[in-house]
């Protein structure tokens, strides 16, 4: 498997995106793909002798334009979110335990709302080294040291009642699985963020500050409190990544 990823800062917001699949057949991935980055994930494809195949983004973000549909559209590939994603074009629908193959790399979505509702995290698997999956995609659910922010597409404790239902999720993986977010430190998509941009399952069922809380309500207060400012724009900057 190659896999490659990619952190942005300043000026563009910060993030993380993926470019990952599987070599021998040349068979690629791109998650979270930003519109300011559409070239240079063609041109890392293509150095890496990829065909990018799906295009996915975790969810329809607030917090900058997403590359995802321009992308797809230009490496003539499946655009795919989760199949309640509220959009104005067409696009490749999954649902929860839904798998797709890209070669030998199978892609498991788990339906995983909260930070917005139709957020996807993406369980990956290499079956050319066994059948167990190898690393979990959390895009704004789970980051490094505290979970996504919950009010910039629905209500604030609604949206964390449903995270809190999506992390039992992610945490019920094996304790081995790799852990890789879509922000990090620096992102307004989260509070106690940490600088280094991937985990574990273990290691954060251990220390990340959000998984500490014992019940849902705990949760959920803790989850509406130090709330960081919101994106600028950001319900403008949904609705172009709806479409609308």
């Amino acid at each position: 498997m190659l896999f490659r990823q990619y952190m942005h800062t300043n000026p563009i917001p910060i993030a993380a995106s993926y470019l990952f699949g599987c070599g021998s057949k040349a068979s690629g991935v791109v998650v979270d793909p930003l519109q300011e980055e559409i070239d240079f994930y063609m041109e890392e494809a293509k150095r890496l002798g990829m065909n990018i195949e799906y295009v996915i983004d975790t969810h329809l973000h607030a917090d900058h334009i997403s590359g995802g549909l321009s992308l797809a559209e230009k490496s003539e590939a499946k655009y795919v979110l989760h199949g309640s994603a509220d959009t104005d074009y067409d696009f490749t629908a999954v649902e929860d335990g839904e798998e797709l193959m890209a070669g030998n790399t199978k892609l498991t979505f788990l339906h995983t709302p909260g930070h917005t509702p139709e957020h996807l995290s993406i369980l990956v698997t290499d079956t050319t080294r066994g059948d167990d999956p190898w690393f979990v995609l959390t895009g704004h659910t789970l980051m490094v040291g505290d979970a996504g922010r919950t009010e910039l597409a629905t209500s604030l404790e609604e949206g964390a009642g449903n995270l809190y239902e999506s992390l039992q999720k992610i945490t019920s993986l094996d304790d081995h699985i790799e852990l890789y977010p879509g922000a990090f430190s620096g992102s307004v998509c989260g509070r106690k963020l940490s600088g280094k941009p991937a985990s574990t399952v273990g290691f954060e069922k251990r220390f990340n500050h959000a998984l500490q809380m014992k019940n849902k309500d705990e949760f959920i207060k803790y989850m509406t409190e130090d709330v960081p400012p919101q994106p600028e724009n950001f319900k403008e900057t949904r609705k172009t990544n709806q479409g609308k």
